[in-house]
């Protein structure tokens, strides 16, 4: 135990200097010309070095907040709930999209007996079958939940099993979310994001690499590197980009990660000052007084 405390220590010491290396020397791990930036983009990019310098920027800020100046925090949580808003409301036109491309396909299948759909203008249209775009829905799905999670929960949208939280008091309620942002939240949405990011680059270039891949090795392959981006379907003729769905998985950690830190910040923030300023600078969406109120009946009957 005392050797995994100084470890994390030693870490939290060097995170300091790892950033400023990063800084001044882009062009070994930004420069995309040369593949052994490319090993080392990846290689940080879930490393135990990337992880401290991100966890250290949270202690110093958080600790600057909490013994200097809480206004720091509240900047902090205005930022990332309203990047999350901002990103969510953008994404959730996918769900529009995505009915809109069902209803044209159901039209041009079953009324006009299309095969095929073609865009842009005449001698240079992109051609793509109709079982493309209908396998392609997923997609269009898939960006709603991963670039939407954040936005829902700042709305308050996701549903939370209740079986203690609505019976306790308020400073209590916001120390039981302080800790479940810090011990059940932030470490999940990490390791959900280590395997993500190689999981995403083993779909876009070869050879292949693992959680386990020393740099070493990585900078020793990269003679061998070549971009192979996934373009393979479950059928000849269906959607063949799903290593974006892989690239949503990564952006889907870091959004969730966002909106952890933004959710600690916050439940601090209002147990340090009381029910006075719960909900304080809260950016949410405004449906009409006949939808609050359906909305709120439908919250008080599922608490």
């Amino acid at each position: 135990m005392i050797d995994f405390i100084l470890w994390v220590l030693q870490n939290i010491a060097l995170a300091p200097y790892h950033l400023f290396i990063a800084i001044t020397n882009p062009g070994a791990w930004l420069n995309w010309a040369n593949p052994e930036s490319v090993m080392r983009f990846i290689y940080y990019g879930a490393s135990v070095e990337f992880f401290f310098v991100i966890f250290t920027t949270f202690i110093v800020i958080t600790a600057l907040g909490m013994a200097w100046k809480r206004e720091i925090l509240w900047s902090g949580v205005r930022i990332l709930e309203g990047f999350a808003n901002v990103v969510g409301r953008t994404a959730a036109w996918a769900g529009f999209l995505m009915v809109m491309i069902q209803v044209m396909i159901v039209f041009l299948q079953r009324i006009f007996r299309v095969s095929e759909i073609q865009l842009g203008p005449l001698g240079t249209a992109l051609t793509y079958d109709l079982s493309w775009w209908a396998e392609g829905l997923k997609f269009w799905n898939a960006i709603v939940v991963c670039l939407c999670v954040s936005y829902t929960f700042v709305q308050g949208g996701h549903v939370r099993v209740d079986l203690v939280y609505s019976a306790v008091k308020f400073r209590t309620k916001k120390m039981i979310d302080m800790f479940g942002c810090l011990f059940f939240m932030i470490p999940a949405i990490t390791i959900t994001y280590l395997y993500a990011w190689f999981f995403m680059w083993r779909h876009l270039m070869t050879p292949s690499v693992t959680s386990t891949s020393e740099l070493d090795r990585m900078l020793m392959q990269s003679r061998i590197f070549r971009w192979n981006v996934e373009t393979i379907g479950f059928s000849p003729n269906g959607f063949n980009a799903y290593f974006l769905f892989k690239v949503l998985i990564v952006l889907f950690c870091a959004m969730v990660f966002l909106q952890a830190v933004a959710f600690f910040w916050r439940s601090y923030l209002e147990w340090r000052e009381g029910e006075a300023s719960e909900n304080k600078y809260l950016d949410r969406d405004v449906l009409g007084d006949e939808a609050e109120d359906l909305e709120h009946a439908i919250h008080s009957g599922s608490t």
